[in-house]
């Protein structure tokens, strides 16, 4: 694929995914997620040819008139989605696979004060991270995992996984990648969960048990 046909296919996505896209015009001028990923690109390219002060000075000028900051060391697949983009964040050696779809306020962060080795996450193909969610540390999310809007990552996702809540738990395993379906914030209807009302009824089942116990041993009480 050459340069042309993949900026053609970069703006096919904001078509395919952003219902309030109208046309191709709009998305080249109008989408600061757009305009962050492709300055992204030179500054990465800067990066790599070790023009480090140039490549973080193009990278503040991005920030600036995108919301969107990127660390030029940070490697970008293809057709990325960043839908918004105000207050995205993506730290140095974080790993962004090709087709992920990334909302705004979303933070590619790390967990220690060193500045070698890896210390930001990667994301596997297809990944989507809702509104808001912090992922942090060196960790692995699996290819096509959603993750739920403010959720706060700091353990690996498996494949397919959907995740959600501080510290995030899996609720799903799959299902809205067999359903075939684009899930906008990384959740559905199907997919949250009341963790209120869970609780409640754990508790429920619990007195239940108890009531019974106690009932069964006032019965074999001698008269």
């Amino acid at each position: 694929m050459n340069f042309g046909e993949e900026l053609k296919a970069e703006i096919a996505v904001y078509m395919q995914r952003d219902p309030a896209a109208r046309g191709w015009p709009e998305i080249v001028f109008c989408y600061p997620g757009l305009h962050a990923v492709w300055l992204h690109r030179l500054n990465h390219r800067l990066w790599n040819w070790k023009l480090n002060w140039l490549a973080r000075f193009l990278s503040h000028i991005s920030r600036f008139l995108t919301g969107v900051e990127i660390h030029p060391g940070a490697i970008l697949g293809k057709r990325i989605f960043i839908d918004h983009g105000m207050g995205v964040v993506i730290g140095g050696t974080a790993e962004i696979g090709d087709d992920c779809s990334i909302y705004q306020g979303v933070t590619l962060g790390g967990t220690t004060q060193t500045y070698k080795g890896k210390r930001h996450p990667t994301l596997e193909t297809g990944v989507i991270i809702g509104a808001g969610a912090k992922i942090l540390g060196p960790i692995i999310v699996g290819a096509d995992a959603r993750i739920g809007s403010n959720a706060v990552v700091v353990k690996g996702v498996l494949p397919g996984d959907t995740v959600v809540g501080i510290p995030a738990r899996s609720i799903s395993h799959g299902e809205e990648k067999e359903q075939g379906g684009f899930s906008a914030y990384a959740v559905t209807e199907q997919t949250v969960i009341d963790c209120e009302e869970i609780v409640k009824s754990e508790i429920s089942k619990r007195v239940q048990e108890l009531e019974a116990r106690i009932q069964k041993l006032e019965e074999q009480k001698p008269n």
